[in-house]
């Protein structure tokens, strides 16, 4: 068998996380965006900041400042301990948690490259047309941004499949909870077991491969339609 197990148990807990963080960005993101593409609030530079500082930041940085967030003297940590909840470091909902957080400018950015491409002109037809501006967007502008929701859709799922730093540090490598094909693959590695790496790696070198292939695909097809 080419896959064990455990690497089997791996790939889909990464499918899983991957798939609810990208459910998770676009309901968080698309507003966000769509702020930052309109708003001429004095706090949308500081903001976009925050929202891009994953790109810069190591990964191990990020997750550290996250595990002390969650831990018994984070914030967040003592709020989750005194609703019952208990710790949600080295647990499922604290890697999504991380994952959000990592992922978060793959998914604003493309969302609002494309709200700033359509311009005022059709939100302003839509006025005229005595649209609300919440109707407007929904009838709109989310239409018309579809292919940078696809984009943020694409890029925050293999993001996350990709991730590792973030995960070991707020994760761990705890088999069935917070193990991902990432930490996996490191897991064969530090036991010298190549051969199971090598399948595992490979997997992931060819799936990046095919989403880079799809987004070519998308930035062709939008450039046909442009006028």
């Amino acid at each position: 068998m080419v896959f064990s197990a455990d690497d089997w148990q791996a790939i889909r807990l990464t499918l899983e996380l991957a798939a609810l963080t990208t459910l998770l960005l676009l309901i968080v993101a698309t507003p966000l965006a769509w702020w930052l593409a309109r708003s001429p609030s004095p706090w949308r530079a500081p903001v976009s900041a925050l929202v891009t500082l994953p790109l810069v930041l190591p990964p191990t940085v990020l997750g550290f400042y996250l595990l002390v967030l969650m831990g018994p003297n984070g914030w967040l940590g003592q709020l989750t301990q005194a609703l019952g909840w208990g710790l949600l470091s080295f647990s499922f909902t604290g890697l999504l948690i991380g994952s959000v957080v990592f992922s978060l400018p793959f998914a604003v950015q493309p969302l609002q490259h494309a709200f700033e491409s359509l311009g005022a002109r059709p939100l302003e037809v839509a006025a005229t047309l005595r649209a609300r501006p919440l109707d407007a967007f929904f009838t709109v502008a989310l239409p018309q941004a579809k292919g940078g929701v696809l984009t943020a859709a694409i890029l925050s799922f293999a993001h996350t499949v990709g991730e590792f730093g973030v995960v070991l540090m707020i994760g761990g490598n705890i088999p069935g909870q917070t193990r991902v094909v990432s930490t996996q693959i490191y897991g064969h590695v530090e036991a010298m077991e190549y051969t199971q790496a090598h399948w595992l790696a490979g997997g992931m070198v060819l799936f990046s491969f095919a989403v880079l292939l799809v987004l070519a695909g998308l930035r062709r097809g939008r450039d046909r339609v442009m006028p």
